[in-house]
């Protein structure tokens, strides 16, 4: 059943694998020139994207399954642009993490003021440190780079911005923009108690993906999709604001949202199919196989290599029917059968979980968990659960198999 989808995934990987290489060669931009430009003039020469209803410059209305929504494109901000805009603003980015670390050195690359803000001397100081960011130029404590900044990127944990709040509050000066990557904090301000001051914009830009996913399509020329929402509008200028700010950290493309749309979908889609969920039908799959008396291999190589290494690829490059058509008839007999089936036994499950991201309740989880002293110590714990399990460590030799393994 396997052979024709892992063919057509093979070719998919070996596309985008070129893809990278053929826009490098469009040009090789000076030290000042931005990855956005890059990605601007190869995409000129791509395919035309079927989906354009209405073009005005980079803000386009696209069709969605019936329904016209207004996308951003970084292709209304030119570099020269971006850093005219920018030109008297200072990007003061507080937390160094995932997100952090992406989102700053695009920034930076794209020529703009940016100073990081972390605990001296810690672990996010000395990471920021390696990437080139100067104690006393680019690199200060949180107060003091808050104090520095115009537009104060709040990109701390969840749990770091609600205990900080405290201290970063009187900071946010008249004037100042206050920006997140994540409705989380906003949202749930009645556990997190992180309430904006009345007289500053409050906006959103949340990338679609982990800040290496960021930083990497930044590199490569491309860009990640991002959300952007308005929580609070002093200047009459917070679109416009977040729209800039979404180009400069690397996107290539802005969906507009809200606050409470952006973290409703982003905890439910994590706790479901992106990660939690997955978890779950994986291993419950591959235990009945083994219950049954498959081997080790057998069974994660029908629950997870096959999915991950052959077929996701071709949905997520054409679409489920095109991966539908890419297998046996028999294979595709079954899951049109067995596909209603699992969506009637999972709604349920789903439903209640969106309740429970809606109520709160995942927040009050998170926020309990993630606040205690031994957090890191008891995460360490459960995610080495999960590497002990026999489904991974099966998946450890099976992977070891692949052509380009890399330990």
């Amino acid at each position: 059943m396997a052979s024709i989808a892992t063919r057509s995934a093979q070719a998919i990987r070996a596309t985008s694998r070129r893809a990278p290489r053929a826009a490098a060669k469009v040009s090789r931009p000076a030290q000042s020139a931005s990855y956005s430009l890059l990605a601007a003039r190869s995409a000129a020469a791509s395919t035309p994207r079927r989906a354009t209803v209405e073009s005005v410059r980079g803000i386009k209305t696209l069709d969605f399954a019936g329904s016209k929504e207004v996308i951003y494109e970084r292709s209304d901000w030119p570099l020269a642009k971006l850093q005219d805009y920018f030109k008297n603003d200072t990007l003061a980015l507080i937390g160094y993490g995932s997100q952090g670390h992406g989102q700053g050195l695009n920034a930076r690359d794209n020529g703009l003021n940016v100073i990081v803000g972390v605990r001296e001397g810690g672990e996010s100081w000395k990471q920021a440190q390696e990437d080139g960011w100067v104690p006393g130029e680019t690199l200060f404590p949180i107060e003091e780079a808050i104090k520095r900044g115009t537009i104060i990127m709040n990109l701390l944990s969840d749990a770091a911005q609600s205990s900080t709040w405290p201290t970063v509050a009187p900071l946010i000066t008249p004037g100042k923009t206050l920006y997140f990557s994540h409705g989380f904090s906003i949202v749930y301000k009645d556990d997190t108690h992180v309430v904006p001051p009345p007289d500053v914009d409050v906006i959103l830009v949340a990338p679609k993906g982990s800040g290496r996913t960021v930083r990497t399509l930044f590199k490569e020329g491309r860009g990640i999709n991002s959300s952007i929402a308005v929580w609070q509008d002093v200047t009459g200028k917070a679109k416009e604001k977040a729209v800039a700010l979404g180009v400069a950290i690397g996107s290539g493309y802005l969906y507009e949202t809200t606050f409470e749309k952006e973290v409703y979908s982003d905890l439910f889609g994590e706790r479901g199919v992106l990660m939690g969920g997955i978890q779950g039908m994986f291993l419950a799959q591959y235990k009945v196989l083994r219950e049954n008396g498959h081997s080790p291999s057998e069974a994660f190589n029908e629950t997870v290599e096959e999915a991950t290494q052959s077929l996701y690829p071709l949905i997520g490059a054409k679409g489920m029917d095109y991966m539908y058509n890419a297998c046996s008839t028999t294979a595709r007999r079954g899951a049109l059968d067995w596909a209603p089936i699992f969506e009637a036994a999972n709604k349920p499950v789903f439903e209640k979980l969106y309740e429970s991201v809606k109520n709160g309740t995942e927040t009050r989880k998170a926020l309990e968990f993630n606040s205690r002293d031994t957090y890191r110590q008891d995460l360490a714990k459960e995610l080495k659960e999960i590497d002990e399990q026999e489904i991974w460590r099966a998946g450890k030799t099976v992977r070891s198999l692949r052509p380009d393994y890399k330990p």
